[in-house]
């Protein structure tokens, strides 16, 4: 009925007063995507950004859900947003199974995420780099003991990242498979210390148990300093990869570095999590 009235005054040309204007304001209430946590970590000396988002069932039951981990999953600049919208876009449309979205922000990405180099030149450029070993422990010791603890989870698990994170991807893909169930690397930075570590992949695939496990790889339009690394990784693999991992590689010509992500990894959570068939 107020604001019936108030259309009506003005209507009749009759100047509303501030506090009848007032009345009608709009109210404000924020947007709750996920829960952030400051998660004490023993390997870094401090807390770190853990950004957790839960189906929209979680609440009402005792179901367990499988857990992706994000890679630069920070809120401000990075990929938690927009990947946890895709698992959102997939519960709404019934396109994919429920999947809890576990975000770990990035602090160091080449210090984090890029594994140890001897050539002068990237040391010089990137005097922090190198402790990728480090980063895989504090996700193997603290923040997958947190999520199992703290959340119904159902033991499946999968890692994904872009560009440096994709790096961190295939190394520990390669290095510590039991780790994750299933990996995504989306334009992995394989040209990193000349593509050493796609050269040593074959080696670490050797390795490797035949325990059931799924790997992902993309790669767009990025000249060959990005796409030679990539068809060596793919050679190994078509040479040494047990019969127990499931991989693809799929080229995305039509997109670059900087439009690749967000495509590529809502195909792979259809890929890893598709909705059960009726």
């Amino acid at each position: 009925m107020r604001r019936v009235l108030a259309v009506l005054l003005v209507a009749a040309g009759i100047a509303l007063a501030p506090a009848a204007l007032a009345q009608t304001a709009p109210t404000e209430t924020p947007i709750v995507i996920g829960t952030s946590y400051a998660l004490p970590s023993a390997a870094y000396g401090g807390t770190r950004e853990i950004n957790v988002w839960l189906p929209p069932g979680y609440a009402e039951g005792e179901a367990t859900y499988p857990v992706l981990y994000l890679l630069d999953g920070g809120t401000t600049w990075q990929d938690f947003h927009h990947i946890s919208g895709l698992a959102q876009l997939g519960t709404v449309n019934g396109t994919t199974r429920d999947v809890i979205v576990v975000g770990v922000a990035s602090v160091d990405r080449r210090n984090e995420l890029a594994l140890p180099t001897e050539n002068p030149e990237l040391i010089a450029q990137y005097p922090t780099q190198g402790q990728s070993e480090r980063f895989r422990g504090f996700l193997r010791d603290e923040v997958q003991p947190f999520v199992e603890g703290r959340f119904r989870t159902s033991g499946e698990t999968a890692l994904m990242g872009e560009s440096l994170a994709g790096l961190f991807v295939v190394e520990t893909f390669l290095k510590a498979p039991e780790m994750f169930d299933a990996y995504v690397a989306v334009s992995p930075s394989l040209w990193w210390d000349g593509g050493e570590l796609a050269a040593q992949a074959g080696a670490h695939l050797r390795d490797h148990s035949n325990d059931p496990r799924t790997l992902i790889l993309t790669l767009g339009d990025e000249g060959p300093e990005m796409q030679a690394p990539m068809e060596v990784l793919t050679a190994n693999l078509h040479r040494h990869a047990m019969p127990g991992l499931t991989w693809d590689y799929t080229p995305r010509p039509t997109e670059s570095h900087a439009t690749i992500y967000h495509g590529a990894a809502l195909d792979a959570v259809r890929q890893l999590f598709p909705a059960p068939t009726p």
